[in-house]
């Protein structure tokens, strides 16, 4: 099985063709229109099989599937404290294993934008996690960790490695958090501005049938979107 994220930039109807060729059985795809209010007849054909949540239907948070593979979105909460965090979509694949997809937003908090949005999902959802895959774009590394924060980048890690989930890339390459080789991001398209904010995360499972982790040729995907797609390859 190949799973892939990749956030897009917006306009999927125009790049879904790209990802035909990855030859994926799920993407995680953020910046994302919704297929079911969509327009383009080959974007919907195509997305078939997906789950998507959004506040806009121009853009929001997808899960793409092979058509024989079955999606089923999980119920838990995006809410923590009576305040809604975002993008979190949860699932149970084949009825066997759960996959979360992720895009954390700034969601107009003054504390706890992107990676402290996930510290909140955690809090609440933590305890349902079982055999999972998490993946998408995190907007976080832990070069921006702050001292006096206990929802860091650092924080995050360290609490779902207590619950033996690990970074694939991280574990695939041998490197630290903050000591990536290998860019997902490219500010502005600039090649001169490199930072891996975007992961895949997996339970022991995962790491026992892992075959490869791929970070895409950013020469290629540069020109359609500022993130570079990452995959992981299973063999179960």
């Amino acid at each position: 099985m190949k799973i892939t994220t990749w956030n897009c930039a917006g306009a999927l109807r125009k790049k879904f063709h790209l990802l035909r060729d990855l030859d994926s059985d799920i993407y995680i795809i953020q910046e994302c229109e919704n297929p079911s209010q969509s327009n383009d007849f080959d974007y919907k054909n195509w997305a078939k099989n997906h789950l998507w949540i959004g506040d806009s239907i121009h853009k929001g948070l997808g899960i793409f599937a092979n058509i024989e593979i079955k999606l089923e979105r999980l119920n838990w909460t995006n809410t923590f404290k009576d305040n809604s965090v975002k993008y979190f979509l949860p699932c149970k694949i084949n009825n066997s294993f759960q996959l979360l997809g992720v895009w954390t937003h700034r969601n107009n908090s003054p504390n706890f934008g992107y990676i402290g949005q996930f510290w909140k999902y955690l809090q609440t959802n933590l305890e349902n996690f079982e055999e999972i895959i998490i993946g998408g774009d995190f907007n976080s590394n832990v070069i921006w960790d702050q001292w006096d924060r206990w929802w860091n980048h650092s924080d995050v890690v360290k609490t779902l490695e207590e619950k033996g989930i690990k970074s694939l890339y991280h574990e695939f390459f041998n490197e630290r958090q903050g000591d990536e080789k290998n860019p997902t991001f490219y500010h502005r398209k600039n090649l001169n501005k490199p930072y891996h904010i975007d992961y895949i995360f997996g339970s022991f499972f995962f790491h026992e049938n892992l075959i490869k982790v791929e970070i895409l040729d950013q020469k290629i995907w540069i020109h359609h979107s500022d993130h570079i797609p990452v995959s992981a390859i299973f063999q179960f």
